[in-house]
């Protein structure tokens, strides 16, 4: 049986900000589970037995090599992809990077890395929990993340 096909799925992104309050993204690749091609908020499934916030931390180090620090959980919504007969429970938190630099480590699952301003992130073809994720960081936090005390970077 599979995650988010044969019964509902829990999946966790980190929406990661370096010093300069860029954003990680990730451009999704043929292997991804959904949403192929689009830029997305990196994350990965909840195991049974493991807390959201190891989840996400064992995800990232996985796929892009490099530790995140969660700092704030965001507000969960439904991810649902009629087209692909999928339903998921998005999670998320914002983090930080606390040791180590990105590099992709699943060339089948995530084709691109960056960071991007949220300007920039406006004019992408993001996937749906990116979109949402960067509506509720604007309306969260309209000045930016770089005034709020508890985001200081590890790069």
């Amino acid at each position: 049986m599979k995650k988010g096909k044969d019964y509902i799925g829990v999946g966790i992104g980190a929406v990661i900000f370096n010093k300069d309050g860029k954003m990680f993204l990730s451009k999704r690749g043929g292997k991804a589970q959904n949403e192929k091609g689009k830029w997305e908020s990196p994350g990965g499934a909840l195991e049974f037995g493991e807390s959201f916030e190891e989840t996400i931390i064992r995800e990232i180090k996985e796929e892009f090599d490099f530790i995140v620090k969660p700092i704030e959980i965001l507000q969960s919504f439904n991810h649902l992809i009629p087209k692909e007969k999928q339903h998921w429970i998005a999670l998320a938190f914002i983090c930080t990077v606390k040791e180590g630099k990105p590099k992709i480590l699943e060339p089948e699952k995530s084709v691109e890395i960056g960071w991007f301003t949220f300007q920039e992130m406006e004019k992408m073809d993001l996937t749906l929990p990116a979109r949402k994720r960067l509506k509720q960081i604007k309306k969260k936090y309209p000045k930016g993340l770089s005034h709020q005390p508890n985001f200081a970077c590890y790069e």
